[in-house]
């Protein structure tokens, strides 16, 4: 007689060893892209309240995508972005292949698997949010699950946790207390990353001169979100912004 069972569980390894292989690497697309931008799904930030409430998460990514987008960000903070987990799901049911970065205040491995599970690629960790030994355990839990990670930093002191080889280095531009954004923080850092740190700008970003002195400075992605949310078209914002590079 047939074992029903052993015959499930071996197409549920089938199928989550196809799922595994279909993760994109955020890493390998900004590295083999000319822009490196990092394209953000972004509702609503703490500073600015709404910025675009009625913003669709199966039509805004997708433009995205279509326009030139080395990667996505997408929000799922709900409380003070507006974001949801399901915005990933619905980006991906529109037909977005291209890596999404789960953006959010991760601080426990529940988060991870909720990341996973929406169809998300890679994972923001900041360590400002983090003591580094905390961050090492998330780096090696998000990793087992097959999640890439972009380490966030904006401080001189934080840049040690770059010593726990995220796939990517983030800096970002935005003083997470205070809000004020200063782009010359990400040429002030820069220099102080490991050599072979794939480096992503973050935040502040409005003008496509500034994403060619970051490439110089050796920045290789670009995460923008406003500067194309609060226009009537992101996509179509993020298309001219490109054919400015």
């Amino acid at each position: 007689m047939k074992d029903i069972l052993s015959e499930i569980v071996a197409h549920k390894r089938e199928e989550l060893a196809l799922m595994k292989s279909k993760k994109i690497s955020l890493r390998d697309s900004l590295l083999a892209s000319e822009s490196g931008i990092i394209a953000e799904f972004k509702r609503r930030s703490p500073s600015k309240g709404w910025i675009k409430e009625e913003g669709r998460a199966d039509s805004i990514p997708l433009a995205y995508q279509q326009n030139g987008a080395a990667a996505l960000s997408i929000l799922t903070d709900k409380h003070y972005f507006g974001g949801h987990d399901d915005f990933i799901r619905q980006a991906r049911q529109s037909g977005v292949t291209l890596p999404i970065l789960y953006k959010n205040f991760v601080i426990d491995e529940m988060q991870l698997y909720e990341a996973v599970l929406c169809g998300a690629s890679a994972v923001l960790l900041i360590a400002a949010c983090l003591s580094k030994q905390r961050c090492k355990t998330l780096i090696d839990t998000a990793h087992a699950l097959g999640l890439e990670v972009l380490l966030e930093m904006h401080t001189e002191m934080e840049l040690e946790y770059a010593e726990l080889e995220p796939d990517l280095c983030g800096i970002n531009n935005r003083n997470l207390g205070s809000f004020v954004t200063d782009v010359d923080n990400s040429f002030r850092l820069a220099e102080r990353l490991p050599n072979d740190a794939v480096k992503v700008s973050e935040s502040g970003i409005s003008n496509p001169d500034t994403v060619r002195l970051l490439r110089q400075a050796g920045f290789r992605g670009f995460l923008i979100g406003e500067t194309f949310m609060k226009t009537p078209h992101p996509g179509l914002a993020l298309k001219d912004f490109i054919a400015q590079l």
